[in-house]
């Protein structure tokens, strides 16, 4: 050996880059199997994420939770399903005890959510992971708020949807004069059902100096306006889709607009699935889909704006759980589910555009990141398929039934003579009459 100290034998040399592998291999791990006692949460907060069965953080907790704690504001692009909820919620509450707040009120953190299930769903965050800290959350969702009141007023952590809070702002129901962190979730949704209006009025009612994170699964044109009138700086987080487009199995099935429900249910029929989501337009589609679904003999729910709150809640947990093994949904209603088991997206309905249809898709089973997406399509669909294959940089395979029957012709309409019609027609009168007289007894 000479005495060059820069001298190494080859064996040295592969010794280094042994160590070097073992060492890289070592950090890589870590990364990927960050716990939550990295976070440095108060003992209690640990407490409550342990006995949510949560044993690590998910990528967007990973990322987030961080930025939160150290005071940053939060731009969020990613999608339900993703540990987005307790991304902001843990980092809140750790934050809260770290400063020695108040556990019943004045109001410190004010989190807006679109609609009363997705704030029933924060504020059940709130409580099991902050249980043993004592902090003490509200919700103010409800059409009769004056109920709420009382509550609000020995509430560290509220809850709310834009357009209640804002109705009880202008009534002097509500202090926000004390808020420090406000969260405002699925930003685009809240811009698409017009609630800009009423953020606006929360946001008159609170102190300028405060954190802001916001989430949205969309850069919506609204949702950029608004971010640059409420963050200051923000980290800027985009989280991957739960459900890669790659990874899904795209089929298109041509079929008569008049043959789609029959086309539908041998369909269901025919593949093997866990839980399937079915995507219609309007909410009188669904009702109509999920009743006729019901009628063949699945087990199907509907979700839609005009559900009644407990009906909303018992298809959500029922989609949950398996009891119900189809949902039909409009878009916009959702973004309420969470479902690990999704293994089938069906396009009833085709979607306007390619983003619509990336959402979609993004529902299917998370876990596996593996699915199959079936967009039913019309002779008048074509032009939209071939913009959404464009968009995707990828074709659809076709899928046909061997055993149905595409030629079947349209059902004939009814047709009612002169008697026939003023029945019905008296029908309808009476029943009209007999709701309006339920009404007046009420």
């Amino acid at each position: 050996m000479n005495g060059n100290p820069f001298h190494f034998t080859v064996r040295n040399k592969y010794m280094i880059v042994r160590a070097l592998c073992t060492a890289l291999y070592f950090i890589t791990a870590m990364e990927f199997y960050l716990s939550f006692d990295s976070f440095g949460f108060d003992s209690r907060i640990s407490s409550g994420v342990r006995a949510s069965g949560q044993d690590t953080p998910t990528l967007i907790q990973e990322k987030i939770i961080p930025a939160v704690l150290a005071g940053h504001d939060v731009l969020g692009f990613t999608q339900a399903g993703t540990g987005k909820t307790g991304a902001f919620v843990l980092p809140i509450l750790q934050n809260l005890v770290k400063n020695g707040a108040e556990t019943r009120g004045p109001i410190r953190v004010l989190v807006l959510a679109p609609t009363r299930d997705i704030a029933l769903k924060i504020h059940d965050k709130f409580i099991s992971f902050g249980k043993q800290t004592g902090m003490r959350s509200g919700i103010v969702c409800s059409a009769d708020p004056a109920k709420q009141v009382k509550d609000i007023s020995r509430v560290s952590l509220l809850t709310a949807c834009p357009a209640v809070l804002s109705n009880m702002i202008a009534r002097g129901e509500v202090d926000l004069s004390q808020v420090e962190t406000l969260v405002i979730d699925e930003a685009d949704r809240m811009v698409e059902m017009g609630l800009l209006d009423n953020i606006k009025t929360v946001l008159a009612a609170l102190p300028s100096k405060r954190q802001n994170l916001m989430f949205s699964a969309t850069l919506h044109a609204g949702v950029s306006i608004l971010s640059s009138e409420v963050l200051n700086q923000p980290e800027i987080f985009q989280i991957a889709n739960t459900a890669p487009v790659e990874t899904v199995k795209h089929i298109c099935c041509p079929v008569p607009v008049h043959l789609k429900q029959e086309f539908l249910k041998a369909l269901l029929e025919d593949i093997e699935s866990e839980s399937v989501l079915i995507f219609v337009r309007t909410k009188r589609w669904a009702n109509r889909l999920a009743a006729r679904l019901i009628k063949y003999g699945f087990n199907a729910a509907e979700l839609h704006g005009d559900l009644a709150q407990s009906k909303r809640m018992r298809a959500l947990d029922g989609f949950k759980s398996g009891t119900f093994k189809i949902m039909v949904s409009t878009d916009l209603d959702a973004r309420s589910i969470e479902c690990s088991s999704i293994t089938h997206v069906i396009n009833y309905d085709i979607p306007d555009t390619v983003e619509i249809y990336k959402h979609r898709i993004e529902m299917i089973n998370e876990k596996s990141r593996k699915g199959v997406a079936f967009l039913f399509t019309a002779t008048e669909d074509v032009a939209k398929v071939e913009k959404i294959e464009t968009q995707l940089g990828g074709g659809f395979s076709v899928h046909h039934l061997d055993k149905f029957d595409y030629k079947a012709p349209k059902p004939l309409p009814i047709v009612l003579d002169e008697a026939q019609q003023k029945e019905l027609s008296k029908a309808g009168r009476k029943k009209k009459a007999d709701k309006l007289q339920r009404l007046k007894g009420k």
